[in-house]
């Protein structure tokens, strides 16, 4: 198809087309002529990517250019390029806590990673975020143990679980791009179920 068919099909303007591909983030239409190409499906496919992951997703083009790079990349693993999407999705607001606060929530995190039976060596990145979510409530005086969170881990875990068999279900060669858009839109997902269930019972109450 034409660039002005792509434009068609997957709702995104000429301009914005061009501007990822110059940015190295849609790869390059078969030439045609001179300033022309053709694009394919995989190029309405990925389009529809990047627009997913920057609009419901919520993340920035830098963020998505990694995605996307872990994505193409065969020697990179299901589980690195998860490791990827998680320093996209992280916090980054250690530095604005003490030292002490964030030290005693590391150790509440820890010794929740061990409640649960999770290896140490279970997401570094992961780890710091709640660990900076347990010191920020501490630091507004919306004080929530980490036990509170002991459930969070539990539903989790099956949620994971569930995550990881799709994943395993799906074809090798096709595994990492489905697994990383579930891996953004799952976590939606589970912030809007969150939202209806707390609405449904505050009603209740």
């Amino acid at each position: 198809m034409r660039i002005s068919e792509l434009c068609r099909q997957s709702g995104v303007s000429v301009p914005t087309i061009k501007f990822y591909l110059r940015e190295g983030l849609l790869p390059p239409g078969n030439p045609t002529g001179r300033n022309q190409a053709d694009y394919g499906e995989r190029h309405l496919r990925r389009i529809r990517l990047i627009r997913t992951l920057t609009g419901v997703g919520g993340l920035d083009l830098a963020s998505v250019r990694g995605i996307l790079a872990a994505i193409d990349d065969d020697q990179v693993s299901l589980g690195e390029a998860y490791q990827v999407l998680d320093r996209a999705l992280a916090l980054d607001g250690a530095n604005s806590l003490g030292p002490l606060a964030v030290a005693y929530a590391r150790e509440e995190v820890e010794a929740l990673v061990a409640s649960m039976g999770w290896s140490h060596q279970v997401s570094a990145d992961g780890r710091e975020v709640l660990t900076e979510v347990l010191a920020n409530l501490r630091l507004l005086g919306c004080d929530a143990g980490v036990s509170f969170f002991a459930p969070f881990a539990r539903a989790a875990e099956e949620v994971a679980r569930a995550e990881l068999d799709l994943a395993c279900e799906a074809d090798e060669n096709d595994r990492k791009g489905p697994a990383i858009v579930r891996g953004v839109l799952f976590g939606v997902a589970l912030a809007a179920l969150r939202r209806m269930a707390r609405e449904h019972h505050l009603a209740l109450r």
